[in-house]
């Protein structure tokens, strides 16, 4: 285990009506700017609740957060912030909304370009962050981690910036959710504990904890697609898709993400769902780096899949992977860029974006622009 230092001071406020404690945490002399995404939250009673809570605050509202939020429309969100001098900020959405409202938190605190704080890789000042989650997914809600895409060059990239203060959790939110919703959120979580997890034996605590929540995911994913959710089935997905990425699985390892920053390139210069990306690309990823993950996913397909009749390391391996692109499939998500007829040049560009930039990625940055290179071939090329 290598040395770390941990600290997570967001404060989870969890449970079926909790949105009207909202006004128990946000001292009232707070100017609020409250961001909203698309719309749904009018349609299935969020908003009505945020606002009969906010009674009697000064508060200012900004619509319209896309999906993978871009950093125009955080600059619109920053401007109308500026003007109507926001002292924080309360995000009501899924992972998007959260994300864009870490990086509008940010800049409202400096004359710094969005994108430029985005570019740096790091924000160091920023106002009071607040949360309600709709969509559980990313574990936006309890983590410091956004990422921000600009339509106009075509990128998208990551920040670190400051946590939320308190989140608010209701579970009922997910009941309203579609059934293709569901299905991202739990692959999205499920990638979210792989990417920390699948790289090379490390600690056994972290090892386990991370196989119990993979584990749980794959109980709860049966009962989360299907057309109607009970509430306890949400509340274990809402909860186990922030523990996925709030930090507590991380401590002391060495962690992967290469899928993630392939997949942040498919979402940048395509439509499709960032957790689909990711889909798309794990497989082969293990697939091109199998000698050198091969001990960790034979311990895996032990320990998650409880596969026993199979002895030799390497079969293990694959079988693996194989039980993984089921899992990915039965959630009805593509399994390659070649299912999802994402246009080659799409990969082209990628693979030319990673040699530009001598980027290695993985565990150890062992995934050099020629591998980087294999995987996004084999996605284009294999069809499970």
């Amino acid at each position: 285990m290598k040395n770390f230092s941990f600290h997570n001071p967001t404060r989870i406020v969890f449970g079926k009506d909790c949105v009207a404690k909202l006004n128990k945490f946000i001292p009232e002399k707070e100017r609020v700017l409250v961001c909203f995404g698309g719309g749904s939250v009018r349609s299935n009673g969020v908003y009505n609740q945020v606002k009969a809570t906010l009674s009697g605050y000064t508060v200012h509202e900004f619509w319209g957060i896309e999906p993978n939020p871009s950093v125009e429309t955080v600059r619109a969100a920053v401007a109308e912030g500026k003007s109507f001098n926001a002292t924080c900020v309360l995000a009501v959405g899924g992972g998007s909304v959260l994300d864009a409202c870490k990086l509008i938190a940010a800049a409202l605190t400096t004359d710094a370009d969005p994108w430029e704080i985005t570019r740096a890789g790091v924000c160091k000042t920023y106002l009071p962050l607040y949360t309600v989650l709709t969509v559980p997914a990313t574990g936006s809600e309890m983590n410091s981690g956004a990422v921000i895409s600009n339509k106009g060059t075509g990128e998208k990239f990551p920040v670190t910036c400051g946590f939320p203060v308190v989140s608010f959790m209701d579970p009922s939110f997910c009941l309203t959710l579609g059934q293709r919703q569901r299905a991202c959120g739990i692959a999205d979580a499920y990638v979210h504990v792989l990417e920390q997890y699948l790289t090379f034996p490390q600690s056994g605590i972290m090892d386990r904890m991370a196989e119990g929540v993979l584990k749980q995911l794959i109980d709860i994913a049966p009962k989360c697609v299907k057309e109607e959710l009970d509430y306890d089935t949400a509340s274990e997905y809402m909860l186990t898709a922030t523990i996925a990425l709030n930090g507590f699985l991380g401590m002391g390892v060495v962690p992967d993400w290469a899928t993630h920053f392939i997949g942040h390139e498919i979402t940048a210069l395509t439509s499709i769902t960032h957790a689909e990306t990711l889909t798309m690309i794990l497989p082969h990823l293990w697939y091109v780096l199998l000698d050198h993950k091969q001990e960790k996913l034979a311990q895996y397909a032990r320990r998650v899949w409880h596969i026993t009749d199979i002895k030799d390391e390497r079969k293990l391996a694959l079988r693996a992977i194989e039980r993984t692109v089921k899992f990915f499939r039965d959630l009805g998500l593509a399994t390659s860029m070649l299912e999802k007829n994402v246009d080659p040049e799409v990969g082209n560009e990628i693979i030319e974006r990673f040699y530009k930039r001598n980027t290695s990625l993985g565990e150890g940055q062992i995934c050099t622009p020629e591998l980087i290179e294999a995987v996004i071939r084999r996605s284009q090329q294999v069809k499970f």
